[in-house]
């Protein structure tokens, strides 16, 4: 039997070896405590007779960089495919199942983190126990004949690269309406697995679980919510000094792209969303092919995932540098109507209340503003009596909560908002006769004595946005290439 002197000396090897490489094994972006206390907070949910087991995510298809699913990341920080963790309700312990090491790979890509790391993963992480996923079977056979009775695992989909849970709903019902597919998805596959071998558990669902710890943000968590929503905007900012017509939609793409990998992005929070004239009509057009023209009004909404959090973020502006007659007409009376959400949220405040006070200076708007066009007036006017009658739903959201999703969990009950959550806001005035949209979008944070708007420094004013086109964007100075 090796000893375990032996094993510390391979475990000192180990973490020496990774360092020389300067590869991180670990995040440094949150403390071990702060993991502890989210399985701690597990542990107390589940009770002493459960335990919880959630599949990480398994190795990606292609010549692509791994990303561990979120709910897996959030748990215990361990960046290794394929590998699952058993949070034990009884014991309040966590475990850490791996795959064994493979020599092959590590020559050609570096360290990783394996099975026969104990030692090490322990020091880094916090985790407990550390097994091969080989001994994950006889662990629960173990378990379904003592005494826990329950296992909570996730019901809906993982959250992976650009992807929030709307999405993986979608993909899993694209998959089973296909009648050359319906495959079922990988947590339904799982879940059966479970049943089929230890039929004795009762599965439980964890999300609900997750989601209400997700809702309310860590300092941690906001500082990588913050440095994405600031790559965001700088992008956002380039994007101003570079537009002019004649440029395509994807090189905004490219141009945003660098800004985020030079800066540290893991990848995008979603795909671009960069929509000139009417490809702004369908929010999520995402195809990035149109030339800019003269004339036309273009929205940009894109950005990173940085550290697993994500930003949501929004601004139009003339392709030309100079908004014209209608577009200063609609765009600056938008722009009042919006103004005139963020300046009422506060903590404390539910979405209704906050509606309701934004809906009196919106009417007021309509009262003084004057358009060009019938059709204009009355798109404004729809806009103020759509948001009116959302203000009569309690339940209705301001937006979306942002977080480890650009459309993060937490769910909405009406309730007040309370220090911890971050969200969007994003309504949106059409012109549907001239497939005209028109939208903004911020983060706010949600603190102990207001809201913070951590996007307000992001130019939004008409006179603001052409004084920033005028100066001379990246595109400009490094142009496409002419063969």
């Amino acid at each position: 039997m090796i000893s375990r002197f032996c094993l510390f000396i391979f475990a000192c090897i180990n973490l020496t070896i990774a360092f020389a490489q300067d590869i991180p094994l670990f995040t440094s972006e949150f403390t071990i405590k702060e993991f502890a206390d989210r399985r701690s907070r597990i542990y107390d949910s589940i009770g002493s007779n459960a335990i919880a087991l959630i599949q990480g995510a398994p190795s990606p298809v292609g010549y692509v960089k791994f990303r561990q699913s979120n709910e897996f990341y959030y748990l215990c920080g361990i960046e290794v495919p394929h590998a699952y963790l058993l949070l034990n309700g009884s014991s309040r312990t966590a475990t850490l199942y791996l795959p064994h090491r493979n020599a092959g790979r590590e020559r050609g890509e570096g360290k990783m983190l394996s099975a026969e790391d104990i030692d090490l993963i322990k020091q880094l992480s916090g985790i407990d126990n550390v097994y091969g996923v080989d001994l994950l079977s006889e662990h629960l056979g173990r378990f379904s004949s003592g005494s826990i009775h329950s296992v909570y695992t996730l019901f809906e989909p993982a959250e992976g690269f650009a992807v929030s849970r709307d999405l993986g709903i979608r993909v899993n019902a694209d998959a089973m309406g296909d009648p050359w597919d319906q495959r079922q998805s990988h947590e339904t596959r799982f879940i059966e697995m479970i049943k089929n071998r230890f039929p004795k558990f009762e599965i439980k669902n964890l999300n609900p679980i997750l989601d209400k710890m997700r809702l309310i943000k860590s300092p941690a968590e906001i500082m990588l919510i913050k440095k994405a929503t600031r790559l965001s905007a700088l992008a956002l900012m380039e994007a101003m000094r570079s537009t002019e017509p004649g440029i395509k939609e994807y090189e905004l793409d490219g141009m945003a792209k660098y800004i985020y990998y030079r800066n540290g992005s893991q990848g995008d929070a979603y795909y671009s969303l960069i929509a000139s004239a009417e490809n702004a009509y369908y929010p999520h057009y995402h195809e990035g092919k149109r030339t800019l023209k003269d004339g036309d009004l273009l929205l940009m909404d894109y950005a990173p995932d940085y550290g697993y959090y994500m930003s949501d973020v929004t601004r139009m502006m003339p392709a030309n540098g100079k908004f014209n007659t209608w577009q200063k007409e609609l765009y600056g009376f938008y722009l009042i109507c919006y103004k005139a959400i963020l300046k009422n949220i506060k903590p404390g405040l539910t979405p209704q209340n906050i509606k309701k006070q934004a809906v009196i200076e919106m009417e007021q708007a309509l009262k003084t503003s004057k358009f060009s066009k019938p059709i204009h007036e009355n798109a404004a006017k729809a806009f103020v009596e759509s948001y009116r009658k959302s203000a009569e739903n309690p339940k209705s959201p301001l937006g979306h909560w942002v977080g480890m999703a650009t459309h993060d969990v937490g769910g909405y009950d009406g309730g007040p908002l309370l220090p911890g959550m971050v969200f969007t806001i994003e309504p949106a005035l059409t012109v549907p006769e001239e497939k005209i949209y028109i939208r903004l979008e911020d983060m706010i944070i949600i603190t102990e004595t207001g809201a913070d708007i951590i996007t307000s420094y992001l130019p939004m004013e008409i006179a603001d946005i052409e004084k920033l086109m005028k100066e001379e964007g990246m595109l400009q100075k490094y142009p496409r290439d002419k063969e």
